[in-house]
């Protein structure tokens, strides 16, 4: 595998991983036009838990 494959395949896995199919098929257009058989690529499905917080609300305001 030359060095353009290479990083064609690693553009490729963030696109897969940010969800950018439509870059994801160009990126296997030219993969294919280099010869590489885009078929074999073994893709995962991310998905991100998103963890958020609430702000406690404060009792009573001090006089100050």
């Amino acid at each position: 595998m030359n060095s353009h494959v290479a990083a064609l395949l690693i553009e490729r896995e963030g696109y897969v991983r940010r969800g950018r199919h439509d870059r994801v098929a160009m990126v296997d257009e030219v993969l294919r036009t280099l010869g590489h058989n885009v078929d074999d690529i073994e893709t995962t499905s991310i998905e991100h838990d998103v963890e958020t917080t609430t702000r406690k609300k404060s009792g009573r305001r001090k006089k100050g």
